[in-house]
């Protein structure tokens, strides 16, 4: 028997790609945002949510429409600099990132069992998730994905209403949108931070995990997408209700999240702020996991396209050389960036380049699936083009942020997935 739509099995590559997306960059920014700002701007979560479902929902739509991944498409389709830009931009996205998610990792495992320094247990996270992802390969992948993505919202859940400050609130932050004085910067860093960035690119290879690739498995998709970015909203929110107690120039970056911990074992006791740290390594090794699995796919699918040129849709094999050797290239040279100060010279590339990623998704998100002779009647409709365009304005307000206090970059902590 067929299996509905919104059948429970139809959940799997949604969840792996919000998991993969809320790592420490978003616990950071949303909580940065309530201790500045309480539950004034909730509404934010939503919003940002509602922009990456319909980036990657457009990007769900090209792939079965045409047969080809998004980054396929690029290559075939569009002017070479695309594609070519794209793969410069990967190699330092990747290696900045796996850093940046290897000290991460390290501080939240420090945190829990201190007799380990944060590099130590950074490493040994990188190699544990390097080794889950040989030997585990997809399947293995969603199953533990759905258990953090379900611990990470059962924390959040139990800390948000444990120090809640009152339905009323929550109510007004969430349905009336408001803009506090000196809060746009905060807002548009929520947004952009809200479920990843390069990472949704994931979704098209994990759904071909999945076998989801005809176009009448886009409503299947749509669910698991619509489910995924709700709990990712939810996450959202109640980071921001938990630090909206919090004095907002308590701490910056990583520290911040310690900062929260702190807060809840005030109000709450030890179980407040043990109930936050495992949430947080939760958080942070689910993104690292879902990052060593999904990004060798892009790195082996555009090495594909430019060595084979498949007439027809190939699917990238993970057991291959391409795949197998960027897993090692994440896993193991970014481990040098916790010994060793990060260079100016590639941080300053990796933040002109990386800014200007997310207005080109939207952008070419744009133009690709408003082509009937691409995606026949798959196109964007006049709802999806509206979200496109407002999320173009928004991240292009973040590029223009972004390059203008380029030169005051300098922590792992600004890295978004």
């Amino acid at each position: 028997m067929k299996k509905s739509t919104f059948s429970p099995g139809n959940i799997g590559p949604g969840l792996v790609i919000a998991a993969t997306g809320l790592g420490a960059g978003d616990l950071i920014a949303a909580s940065v945002a309530g201790a500045r700002y309480g539950t004034a701007i909730l509404w934010v979560a939503i919003v940002g949510a509602l922009m990456k479902y319909a980036m990657n929902e457009g990007l769900t739509r090209w792939q079965l429409a045409t047969g080809t991944t998004l980054l396929e498409g690029w290559v075939q389709r569009l002017p070479k600099i695309i594609s070519l830009y794209f793969f410069v931009y990967l190699i330092l996205w990747s290696f900045i990132v796996a850093g940046a998610l290897i000290a991460a990792s390290g501080l939240a495992a420090h945190a829990l069992f201190p007799a380990l320094s944060v590099e130590i247990w950074g490493m040994l996270h990188s190699v544990l998730a390097l080794v889950l992802v040989m030997i585990g390969r997809y399947a293995l992948l969603e199953r533990l994905m759905k258990f953090f993505m379900g611990l990470m919202l059962l924390v959040v859940i139990i800390c948000a209403a444990l120090v809640t400050p009152g339905m009323s609130g929550i109510a007004s932050g969430l349905l009336i949108p408001s803009i506090p004085e000196g809060s746009v910067l905060f807002i548009l860093g929520v947004i952009g931070g809200v479920g990843g960035s390069v990472t949704l690119l994931c979704y098209g290879y994990w759904i071909r995990e999945r076998d989801w690739i005809r176009r009448e498995d886009l409503p299947r998709t749509r669910f698991d997408l619509m489910i995924a970015y709700l709990l990712t909203g939810l996450f959202g929110i109640g980071i921001m209700i938990i630090s909206s107690g919090i004095e907002a120039d308590v701490a910056t970056g990583t520290k911040m999240v310690l900062g929260v911990a702190s807060h809840l074992e005030s109000v709450i006791g030890p179980f407040g702020k043990w109930c936050f740290l495992i949430g947080f390594w939760s958080a942070v090794f689910s993104s690292m996991l879902g990052v060593w699995q999904g990004i060798p796919y892009l790195f082996a699918d555009f090495v594909q396209q430019y060595t084979y040129r498949p007439e027809v849709p190939l699917s990238v094999d993970s057991r291959s050389t391409a795949y197998r050797g960027y897993l090692f290239y994440i896993a193991i040279p970014p481990m040098l960036l916790l010994l060793v100060n990060q260079p100016v010279w590639l941080v300053i590339i990796y933040a002109v380049s990386g800014a200007f990623f997310m207005p080109l998704l939207a952008l070419l998100l744009l133009f690709m699936n408003n082509r009937r002779s691409w995606v026949g009647d798959l196109r964007n409709g006049w709802a999806t083009n509206l979200v496109l365009l407002s999320s173009l304005l928004v991240f292009g307000l973040l590029l223009y942020t972004e390059v203008s206090r380029l030169f005051g970059l300098a922590s792992l902590d600004s890295f978004q997935l």
